[in-house]
């Protein structure tokens, strides 16, 4: 396996890698505008400001499902090659428009137009990699959300100094229609249709991948594992992580930014820490989960600390700026850390003939949960005036995540 495990990183990763990373742009690029000159020049208030900075999770949760379904039965590389257009061209138009109701309805498309690409790339994946190799190949997936997030908080600074907000939703969706082309031209849905592997490598490939299929409990239907209490409470434990995670994500500019002697381009470098630990952090940790074959003890510990660090940030207040700081930067690093473990846990306890509708429900939920968060600390922050009941929110939802992990998930 040493020469095709080779082939398959390095034509495949990448691939998955930047496709994910340019559907991540705006969720950086957002909190930025955010923070300076879009709220301004729309005549924005701190609610309607709520409602954009969620309404793409709101989004994104609804088509979760039969987005999963049609690449569970159909093509993968069809699936994404249509959304990146679609995602990249309301993109644009953000940058374009200036009527608020336009405005919400581009924002709610967004999150419908990558809805599908988490749970499609995951089904890809989980046709390529083997088990001891999926968690590693998931993080480098989701990977391309923290890597966008640190580059985009610093550059973002830079770009709305230079060229204004619209320019930075413009320079956001281009790439992505300019990239599905290459992805059509690259990307095969299955190894038997690629040229670069040899008829032995293909038949070794699916052979492993057979025997991971007969060590797992079958299942009938889509309805019965719907329906499974496993897949329920991580659908809760989703949910409560997404709270936390995109709570703060969305708003970590505009937390910054209310700092004293900040500007735009100290507060994109501040904002880009968080996930340069984050990024680090999940390397690490997928490497000693596939090592060891270990999900659970590298999910919920993770998401403790986090919610530990949130509160205790709450604890310091403003009193220290960067203690406080500080705690923010392991909170969300600590966040990210458990993502390529616990998609490997939805791959490996499901059968192929269900896993991308509940890799979806799942992910739906974590999208309702990233909406209920970015909604609510965007209100709390504006009603209290300060940041303090949402940070205590969002402790509490990761606390109840980790706990739901801690007593669901079971190891080999």
């Amino acid at each position: 396996m040493g020469t095709l495990a080779k082939k398959r990183w390095v034509r495949i990763i990448p691939l998955v890698f930047i496709t994910y990373s340019l559907t991540c742009l705006d969720r950086a690029i957002f909190g930025f505008a955010a923070a300076v000159g879009m709220a301004h020049d729309l005549n924005i208030t701190p609610s309607v400001s709520s409602l954009l900075g969620s309404l793409f999770f709101l989004g994104y949760s609804f088509f979760q499902i039969p987005g999963a379904l049609y690449a569970s039965s159909n093509s993968v590389k069809k699936l994404i090659f249509w959304l990146l257009i679609f995602w990249g061209l309301l993109a644009v138009a953000i940058g374009l428009i200036s009527n608020i109701n336009i405005l919400i309805i581009i924002r709610f498309m967004m999150g419908v137009a990558v809805s599908a690409v988490i749970p499609a790339m995951l089904i890809l994946l989980s046709r390529w990699f083997i088990k001891s190799e999926r968690s590693r190949a998931s993080t480098f997936l989701i990977l391309g959300n923290p890597v966008t997030m640190l580059g985009m908080s610093i550059l973002s600074g830079y770009l709305i100094k230079s060229v204004g907000w619209r320019w930075l939703f413009i320079i956001e969706g281009v790439p992505a229609i300019i990239w599905a082309f290459f992805w059509w031209s690259l990307v095969e849905d299955t190894p038997k249709n690629v040229h670069w592997l040899t008829e032995a490598e293909k038949l070794g490939l699916e052979n492993e991948l057979q025997k991971e299929q007969e060590q797992i409990k079958p299942i009938k239907s889509y309805a019965a594992a719907f329906k499974s209490p496993t897949v329920i409470l991580l659908c809760l434990q989703y949910a409560f992580w997404g709270v936390g995670l995109y709570g703060f994500v969305i708003w970590l500019p505009s937390i910054i930014n209310a700092s004293p002697n900040m500007n735009i381009v100290k507060t994109g470098w501040l904002a880009s820490a968080p996930f340069l630990l984050s990024i680090i952090l999940m390397i690490s940790v997928s490497w000693f989960s596939d090592k060891t074959l270990k999900r659970k003890i590298y999910v919920w510990p993770f998401l403790l600390i986090g919610a530990t660090a949130f509160y205790s940030s709450y604890l310091v207040g403003t009193q220290n700026f960067w203690l406080s700081y500080t705690l923010l930067v392991i909170a969300i690093g600590a966040l990210y850390a458990p993502y390529g473990p616990f998609f490997a846990i939805l791959t490996e306890m499901l059968p192929h003939n269900v896993v991308g509708g509940a890799i979806a429900l799942i992910n739906s939920f974590g999208a309702l949960g990233a909406f209920v968060g970015a909604y609510f600390v965007g209100y709390l922050n504006g009603s209290t005036g300060g940041f303090g009941a949402s940070y205590i929110f969002m402790a509490g939802s990761l606390l109840l995540s980790a706990i739901i992990t801690f007593f669901t998930v079971k190891d080999n």
